[in-house]
């Protein structure tokens, strides 16, 4: 079978190679009719545009970056998926770049940008919160959309889920289940999230009546291994919470392991919170209550606006909503003497 071509896209729209270019190209002045039309003639034939003649063409790259450092590998493949649906989707490549905050992050972006071509960036915690990183791309103007940020909202659109509204969420529900001897796993201090849970947690907990000083927090770093050490910590204890939420999927997994090692029973000694909603969550047994962090639509939504040349807009907040999602890891505070 032959490969399809622009010419074919431009007959089966009845418009012009050039209107179907612009189309592709995300260029102005295309009556909206028009480009539903052709947009349609691309999905039915499968036309997949020529990055490399489409360069050439033009200034653009047709190249999108991802930027991140997070030891989360579910938070980063989210992001991933998100963004490429949307880059395939309009003709665009994905290209995913890490970079080490703690450790010169101005040296690893010079370097990085000396050999990238990139039409924009989308920036994932902790790195949306790195000035140098933000320097760097502002030095060589290159637009950017940032996912989370904490600092320096007004320096591109940035595309939220409200991370401290979720974690009153879950501590209501805790409180609501009858849990008074409740404990938190905090993420890492730089990451800005971090902060925003376990600050929304205690809100919740105060709001519902608690006092929040009494919540316990430990503290961890997003991975499985600080999830196992902090609930060996919490539940080696002889009155040890009946409650504890994870400030993610991962840690909370890590909680399940401590569990079972001590042989208590989740949900009937210690119920269990995570956030996120990654794979991890269904994979446990009993499944994860946890909170749906739509990762995946914000990193879709960031790569819409970079290809549509939104991403030097006046600075912009979109949020997205979260959801809590229901499952076997939370019940009644367990009687006394069980």
């Amino acid at each position: 079978m032959s490969r399809v071509t622009i010419h074919d896209v431009a007959a089966a729209a009845a418009v012009s190679i050039k209107t179907v270019s612009r189309v592709i190209n995300r260029e102005p002045n295309v009556r909206p009719a028009v480009q539903t039309r052709v947009e349609a003639a691309i999905r039915k034939l499968g036309y997949v545009p020529n990055r490399a003649a489409r360069s050439l063409a033009g200034a653009r790259s047709f190249v999108i970056g991802a930027i991140f450092d997070n030891p989360n590998p579910h938070y980063i493949i989210a992001v991933q998926r998100g963004a490429m649906a949307t880059c395939r989707q309009s003709g665009y490549h994905l290209a995913i770049e890490e970079v080490n905050t703690a450790k010169n992050a101005a040296a690893q972006m010079r370097a990085m940008l000396a050999t990238a071509r990139l039409d924009g960036v989308i920036l994932s915690p902790p790195v949306t919160d790195c000035a140098a990183v933000l320097d760097a791309l502002d030095a060589k103007n290159i637009p950017y959309v940032r996912l989370m940020p904490a600092t320096a909202k007004g320096r591109s659109p940035v595309i939220v889920s409200d991370d401290a509204a979720a974690a009153s969420q879950a501590a209501r529900h805790l409180w609501d289940l009858g849990h008074r001897r409740i404990a938190v796993i905090a993420g890492p201090d730089g990451h800005s999230a971090s902060a925003l849970r376990l600050a929304g947690f205690r809100h919740g907990i105060a709001a519902a009546g608690g006092d929040a000083h009494q919540v316990r927090v430990v503290k961890g770093d997003f991975t499985f291994r600080s999830g196992l050490a902090a609930g060996h910590t919490l539940l080696a204890e002889k009155n040890h919470p009946t409650a504890i939420f994870a400030s993610n999927d991962d840690m909370a997994a890590g909680i399940y392991s401590a569990a079972a090692q001590l042989g208590l029973r989740i949900p009937d000694d210690v119920s269990v919170v995570g956030y996120d909603d990654s794979p991890v969550a269904e994979l446990v047994w009993p499944p994860l209550t946890t909170v749906r962090q739509p990762v995946a639509e914000m990193a879709a939504e960031a790569a819409r606006l970079l290809i549509e040349g939104r991403g030097s807009d006046a600075p912009h907040t979109f949020e997205l909503p979260y959801k809590m999602i229901m499952r076997g890891s939370t019940g009644a505070e367990p009687r006394k003497g069980r």
